[in-house]
This record gives structure tokens, sequence and C-alpha cells, in this order.
């Protein structure tokens, strides 16, 4: 793996770090009191290149690698987490679904949308009843001459009442069989398709959760995408490069909460001097920076394999693992470091703690992430 960093590499980072100071950080937390998701700001996002990261010019994207698209959720989600995961949402689960496993005609069909920004994409695995367990769910599918009737619902959905493109995983099959299940495109004004309750979240707040129900929804059998029975198959496949989306996110979330405990360790004096100057804060930001290096590396080492279009499962189980509980733990440590003033919304850290508990959860829960490491080191 190349440790240097290029210049266009830093010329992005840089960029997205400005935009982020200036077009999120006055909103963030106007944004978070009123779970206002920021269409409009996602419009921008696709007018800079950051809708279709990873989609190929020809599509409309920027046709960029994951190690451009780590460095753009990281600087989002320095500022905002919530807007840093749907920013990874759409990129790396509905848009990347589409450009992984759409056929030409698809990929024209959806892609220069969903890459400028115009569209807005979600993606839909989960199911009341089925967690981690998504291979027995009961969204169900079945054909009907040249079109496909679906009938269910997913729960957790990223965008599920503003996104304009829905990528759906549906049984076609038997319970469990992990042939048994096909992935569908419906676009939003579809009948049948509508979104259900809005949850009151903990923390990303401005990123919009939602039920989206099937009720007879009917689409052109053209909508599937790869073969049926793949849906599962796919689905699991594209968690992995999900897993760094999330290891992305917390790492920027990490990074957000050192950044303001660092500035305030310098500001902050107690008995006459800073408290940075105690060994008990001093060593709280030595334990923050250097999970949060380690928490980097092993995000960058699955971007380069994928990057390279190599089996990155493990390695990305354990970014994601690894950085999302680094990023409960450096939030959690600004939040002692800052004292009463972080348990405080007139300080960034709060927001920090209450984001970054998702990371552990969502795309599979730590838990999770450590069976899938096992059966890799294992086989």
């Amino acid at each position: 793996m190349d440790f240097s960093q290029d210049e266009q590499l830093d010329i992005i980072t840089q960029s997205v770090r400005e935009f982020a100071q200036k077009e999120i950080k006055p909103h963030v937390m106007d944004w978070d009191e009123r779970q206002y998701f920021p269409k409009e700001l996602f419009h921008k996002f696709g007018e800079m290149g950051w809708m279709g990261v990873l989609v190929p010019e020809t599509y409309g994207g920027s046709g960029l690698g994951y190690q451009e698209y780590i460095s753009i959720i990281v600087e989002v989600s320095r500022v905002c987490g919530s807007v840093g995961l749907s920013l990874a949402a759409h990129n790396s689960l509905c848009t990347g679904h589409i450009l992984q496993f759409g056929n030409e005609e698809q990929k024209k069909k959806w892609l220069p949308k969903l890459a400028s920004g115009q569209h807005i994409g979600a993606w839909g695995l989960t199911e009341p009843n089925t967690g981690s367990d998504a291979g027995n769910m009961k969204c169900v599918a079945h054909r009907d001459g040249d079109h496909w009737v679906i009938n269910g619902a997913k729960c957790w959905i990223t965008h599920g009442n503003t996104g304009d493109v829905v990528v759906v995983m549906a049984r076609t099959g038997e319970p469990r069989d992990s042939h048994g299940m096909t992935a569908f495109v419906v676009e939003r004004g579809t009948p049948g398709l509508s979104a259900g309750k809005k949850e009151n979240k903990l923390g990303m707040r401005a990123s919009e959760t939602t039920e989206v129900i099937f009720d007879n929804c009917r689409i052109p059998a053209a909508n599937m995408l790869g073969k049926e029975g793949d849906g599962f198959i796919q689905a699991m496949k594209i968690l992995d490069g999900g897993r760094i989306s999330i290891a992305a996110l917390s790492l920027g979330i990490a990074y957000g909460a050192y950044d303001a405990s660092l500035k305030y360790a310098k500001e902050r004096h107690q008995f006459d001097q800073p408290i940075a100057n105690f060994q008990g804060i001093a060593f709280k930001l030595a334990d923050m920076k250097s999970q949060i290096d380690a928490a980097e590396l092993l995000t960058r080492q699955a971007a380069d394999l994928k990057n390279r279009g190599e089996k990155c499962t493990k390695e990305s189980a354990m970014a994601k693992y690894y950085a999302s509980e680094v990023a409960v733990k450096v939030s959690t440590d600004a939040v002692q470091i800052f004292g009463g003033y972080g348990y405080t919304k007139e300080f960034p850290v709060e927001k920090f703690y209450r984001d970054s508990k998702l990371c552990t959860i969502g795309e599979g829960t730590s838990e999770i992430q450590k069976l899938v490491i096992a059966r890799e080191v294992l086989k």
C-alpha cells in the first residue's frame, strides 16, 4: 500500500473541507434540532461531483477511486455526521448497487441523474423483523408477465421518503435461501410505493430515516438488477463497500470530536494553566489521536484492496468495526474533556457523541462485523 498522498487527493480534501465549513457548519444544529434533511445541499454536492464519486465519467460521474471517496466522506462528517451518512448511503448503496450490478441500459438510465445530484438514492434491505437476519425477509416480489409486483415493507431506510430511486431486495424464493432474493429498482411516483413512519433518532437527525412500503407495487421486469435470485449475494458484496463508507463516516466523526477537544484543551484554563498541560487530559488526547490514526490505516487498507478489485470482506469489516468503536470512544472522551460544557448543545462534542453510536449499528453491528472477521480468519 502506497502511503503517499498525491496532489489530487490533497486538492479534493481541501475543497471539501472549505465547502463543509461554508455550506454545512453554520446550519448543523438547526438541521439537527428540526430533523431537517437538506435536500438542496445534495444538489450542490452533485455540482461538485460528490454524488457520483465512484461512477465513471461515461455515466456522468467523477470517475474517482475509494481513497478520494474516503477523504470526501471524512471531511463532510468532520463537520456533520448526518450529512456524511446521507452522502455515503447515496454513493455506496443505491448508486453503487446500480453501478456494480446494473446492465448497460440501466446504468445509462439512472446513473447520470444520481451522479449529478438530480436524483437522490435509497437502498432497502432491512425489515422490522429481519435486522441481522436479512435472509428471512418478508418483503416479496412475484412475476406477472412483463412486470414484477412487490409487497412488504423496509425499515431504517436512509432517504426512504425523499429518495427518487430505491434499490430494494425482495424475496422471490424460499426464506433464508441465499438465492431466493432479487434486487429491483423502483422509481419515486410508482403506484404502490410510499414512505411510512419517519424515525425520531438519538443522532444523525438530519439524515432522513423512514419506512418504505410496497403495496402491490408494479414495476417493469427491466427494473430487475442482475439475475433473479442474485439479490442477497449482490447485497452482501455491496456491503463490503458500504463498510468502508461507514468506516470513513466514523473517522470523520472521530476527527471532528478530536479537533474540538484539542482546541478546547489549549484554550480552557484551570489552576492558571491550559488543561492540556495536565496528564489526565494530555493522555486522553494521545489515545484519541493514536486510535484515529490506526482506524484510518485499516480504512485506507480496505480501500486499496477495493480499488484493485481484490476481495476485501475481512479488511472492510475490520475497518468498519474498529473505526466505529473508535468514533464512540473518542467522542465520549471529548465530552469528558469539555466537562459540563460538553453536555450542552452550545458546544459541538455532544452531537459527535450522539452521532457516533449509529456507526456501531448501521450496515452491520459491531457484533456482526466480528462474526464476519472470525469467519474469514477461520477459513
